[in-house]
């Protein structure tokens, strides 16, 4: 971007994707914990939680690629 004023608002931007990597890769965690939970109690089939977090980590992951340009 050839505008300086701009720069502060660049690296702010790119704070906030690191941020959000962070918060992805706890996603990451949570989702895979969940999962474990649910073979151990033999729950059957994709459990409806794990949609929702599946979504979010997405959405996330999205937002961060957005900020990184």
């Amino acid at each position: 971007m050839s505008e300086p004023w701009a720069q502060p608002h660049l690296e702010r931007a790119h704070e906030i994707a690191e941020d959000l990597h962070s918060v992805v890769e706890l996603l990451d965690e949570l989702i895979v914990d969940h999962l474990r939970e649910a073979v151990a109690n033999e729950y059957q089939g994709r459990p409806e939680l794990d949609k929702r977090m599946q979504s979010a980590r997405r959405a996330v992951e999205k937002a961060a690629r957005l900020l990184d340009q």
